[in-house]
């Protein structure tokens, strides 16, 4: 694999077919053994072997075995490892005296937590964690939230990137869990991408996609996307919607559906209910209006919904253009819809993924770390609550289930309001990736918030943290996660962290210990000690739940390809997890998102069938103006991941990439005498930065900022606002204006 190249040859295979093998790898010394692992700088879970030599990493290759890589790796598989290898790593704990940050010994660095933690009631301490660290570490964080501390503030930067596809796998199927598989790929006959740059986000999926466009009978294929991305290039049918209006799109598309009779009537009936209410809901968009909200062409509306509808088997992505966007959670319900109609789902080739951004959010959801109650289980159900109080040992009042978790945003608000009063960031780097830059660093600078700060790096967000705690990372520590179509992978530690850094767990299991957290007979609440007896009273959580790791033990993954929980495909029978005892939700309205009682729930007596839901569209909360004329969205490229902490000291993926850029339609740079290559200022009301100007076929009216870069960052323009359902930020919904500078 080449920097030019980013996916490789092709391997054209046919329908109903494997995929074929290719081994992609990288190493700048001979390994002198292989250490097995899975990819964490991307959601796809590409299984990976890690070389080392002389007790360091010279280098990585794709595990040929893997069901889900099949030995292809992304260009951050190739060359992200060397972060790890990086002179400027945190070896040791950094404490602030005297206002600034000063190396001390972990004794000092947890004794002022824990000082501090003892100071404070439950309500004032929040924890704010990542998409990247390992299950047992996530599962461990979430009794320490819930059962120690009684904590019910706890959730991670997943609510930027995930949230809108938990959020809409349980409305409409009961509880999370993917419905689909990668393999669908090798069956399906369409493939509609709704706001997934795949070709960037997740690179080997799109290998795998791609590989089928050029075998014998390949699927057509939608994208919807304001970009001209890779994806939009190689598509049959493109809708650059304007931003903003994806849920007029879904209901015309939908009623496009019903009206042509492109529906299964029988699976309908047998399988869900609410048909009366959509089919209300979508009447009030015919295609003339659906064109002219969206600003495109009616013909191309037309195309697509027959693309979709005459479908056999047909195979729907979703991720950030949906999910980081205006009415997020109902417009991937909505695609949920389009497979309902069509009894598109549980069979190979016809299934919906509502796609993942980080490595393992997956995990955070399973496991309660994003604030819900782990297994699935449904925080206003008395009898899940019972199951964990039992489980842990602890008194019911001890769970938070009073209300909703708290979201990540509203953790923040309450640390700016002056009620969270300790505020843990692990494995995240907010100072760079929240909206609104300049709010989120007003609130770190709070002298009543003590931050702690679990890094690799130091980074812009440990330089207001009171203490700083160096951890490990991938290949320096064991422990399992779970990529976004449910496939576990184990990932062995091949090297040892650099200085003093520990491991996440080890972190972790220092601070509950310290804390003496006992139970309700007095005996420690956590009795695990290492990765595999943390996995294991993972596994007796889980057990009996959509997401159950019974099966899947240390030794079955070890040494061959990842293993999915629920089997290749959920909901296979038609049978849905929404049983009232059973659901993970009773529902929210997509509009609002009040909750809905436990009785409400009930009385629709849902027996097993999905729910068909449905909502009017309504402007967005920020549109252009004549001050700020045009429409911001911001997301990745595939040469970096988040804030670059790891991407950014890889050389290769750094010179690819290297600073941040904007890309404006030619028509708008003409019109304000922008050429390539110019420095453009780009303002929006809360804040500033500048950037060379890349004119392209990106939609009109519309201009695009990666979001990675502290230098010029993106998220100095976005604004605080988010999802009713899902609670994810709106970071493709910003009102700016361009001048050129120089």
């Amino acid at each position: 694999m080449i920097p030019d190249d980013p996916w490789g040859e092709r391997t054209p295979y046919a329908p109903g077919s494997s995929w074929p093998v290719r081994v992609d790898s990288h190493r700048v010394e001979e390994p002198d053994r292989w250490v097995q692992s899975a990819s964490v700088l991307h959601s796809n879970g590409d299984g990976i072997d890690i070389g080392v030599r002389d007790g360091k990493i010279v280098g990585v290759r794709g595990r040929a075995v893997d069901r889900v890589n099949r030995g292809r790796l992304d260009p951050k598989d190739v060359y992200g490892w060397q972060a790890n290898n990086s002179p400027d790593r945190l070896t040791r704990p950094l404490v602030r005296s005297g206002g600034k940050l000063v190396e001390a010994s972990w004794d000092e660095a947890m004794g002022r937590i824990v000082s501090r933690s003892k100071q404070l009631t439950a309500g004032q301490i929040g924890f704010y964690t990542s998409g990247q660290l390992f299950l047992e570490e996530y599962y461990t964080l979430g009794v320490i939230g819930k059962a120690g501390l009684g904590t019910p503030h706890m959730d991670g930067n997943t609510r930027l990137c995930t949230a809108t596809s938990a959020a809409a796998l349980k409305a409409s199927f009961g509880t999370d869990g993917q419905p689909g598989s990668y393999t669908d790929v090798d069956h399906c006959d369409t493939i509609a991408l709704w706001g997934h740059n795949v070709a960037e986000t997740q690179a080997v999926l799109w290998m795998r996609m791609l590989d089928r466009r050029h075998g014998s009978a390949p699927p057509a294929m939608l994208a919807v996307d304001p970009r001209d991305t890779p994806v939009a290039r190689e598509a049959d049918v493109h809708l650059p919607v304007r931003p903003g209006t994806n849920l007029a799109l879904m209901n015309g598309l939908l009623r496009l559906l019903l009206r042509r009779g492109w529906v299964d009537l029988s699976y309908v009936a047998a399988n869900t209910l609410g048909l009366e209410d959509l089919e209300r809901v979508v009447d009030a968009y015919p295609v003339p209006r659906v064109a002219d909200i969206c600003g495109v062409a009616p013909a191309d509306i037309e195309r697509a919904a027959e693309l979709l509808g005459t479908a056999d088997r047909l195979l729907s992505t979703v991720l950030q253009g949906f999910y980081q966007s205006h009415q997020a959670t109902a417009a991937s319900v909505a695609v949920n819809n389009l497979h309902l109609l069509r009894g598109m789902i549980g069979r190979p080739g016809a299934g919906v993924l509502q796609m993942n951004g980080q490595p393992t959010a997956e995990n955070t959801r399973e496991t309660g770390a994003d604030g819900d109650l782990p297994g699935f289980r449904n925080w206003d159900n008395p009898s899940h609550v019972r199951e964990l109080a039992a489980l842990w040992n602890v008194e019911l009042h001890t769970i938070p289930h009073w209300s909703p978790p708290t979201h990540a945003m509203q953790i923040w608000r309450y640390a700016e309001q002056g009620s969270i009063k300790l505020l843990w960031i692990s494995g995240t780097n907010p100072a760079v990736s929240l909206p609104d830059l300049a709010r989120i660093r007003r609130i770190l600078q709070q002298d009543g918030l003590f931050v702690v700060a679990q890094d690799l790096f130091r980074t812009e967000t440990t330089e207001f943290a009171d203490v700083v705690l160096p951890a490990a990372t991938w290949g320096e520590k064991t422990g399992t996660f779970t990529n976004a179509d449910r496939t576990v992978h184990l990932s062995k530690k091949a090297v040892d962290p650099p200085g003093e850094a520990r491991a996440d767990l080890d972190i972790f299991l220092d601070y509950a210990a310290r804390m003496d957290f006992r139970d309700k007979d007095g005996r420690p609440l956590i009795t695990w000690t290492d990765p595999e007896s943390a996995y294991a009273a993972w596994q007796k959580c889980s057990a009996g739940r959509p997401c159950d790791y019974t099966a899947i033990t240390y030794d079955k993954l070890r040494g061959g390809s990842g293993l999915q929980w629920g089997g290749e495909r959920l909901y296979t029978d038609g049978r849905f997890n929404t049983d009232s005892d059973y659901c993970e939700t009773y529902g929210q309205d997509l509009s609002t998102g009040a909750e809905f009682p436990a009785e409400h729930h009930r009385a629709k007596r849902p027996d097993g069938r999905a729910f068909l839901l449905a909502t009017d569209y309504r402007p967005a909360p920020e549109v252009p103006s004549d001050d700020y004329p045009l429409r911001l969205v911001t997301g990745r490229t595939i040469w970096q991941f988040h804030t670059r902490t790891k991407t950014g000291r890889a050389p290769e993926l750094n010179e690819r990439a290297p600073s941040v850029w904007v890309e404006v339609h030619e028509s708008d740079a003409a019109a304000l005498g922008i050429t390539e290559g110019a420095v453009v200022r780009i303002e929006s009301p809360r804040g500033a930065i500048e950037a060379p100007a890349r004119l392209c076929g990106i939609r009109a009216g519309t201009v695009f900022v990666p979001f990675h870069y502290a230098e010029e960052a993106a998220n100095e323009l976005t604004r605080t606002g988010w999802d009713p359902v899902s609670k994810q930020p709106m970071f493709k919904l910003a009102a700016v204006r361009l001048r050129k500078t120089r």
